[in-house]
């Protein structure tokens, strides 16, 4: 294995963002929001990103907060996986 696989392995994104459904087998969608600032106006504004994960073991359920990372294409729309739940809704 050459080093470039290596390093190239290691540069996958992860993000942190809340469990908004769980009704696909083995699958999530987490909102992940971000706070930007207007070009114009400077105000802060909240941008909300969803994107599709894989759980594997379906152990998420809404309102969860979970750490997924990016991963190889799983399906059409599904190129993230469950890492960890970070924290259980009550």
């Amino acid at each position: 294995m050459s080093t470039e696989t290596i390093t190239t392995r290691n540069l996958r994104k992860e993000r942190i963002g809340i469990v908004t459904s769980n009704k696909m087998d083995k699958s999530i969608v987490v909102a992940v929001e971000r706070k930007e600032k207007h070009p114009f106006y400077g105000k802060f504004v909240t941008k909300t990103s969803k994107f599709v994960a894989h759980d594997e073991e379906r152990t998420c359920n809404i309102g969860d907060t979970v750490r997924i990372m990016e991963t190889r294409p799983i399906s059409k729309r599904k190129c993230w996986r469950l890492i960890e739940v970070i924290e259980r809704v009550k």
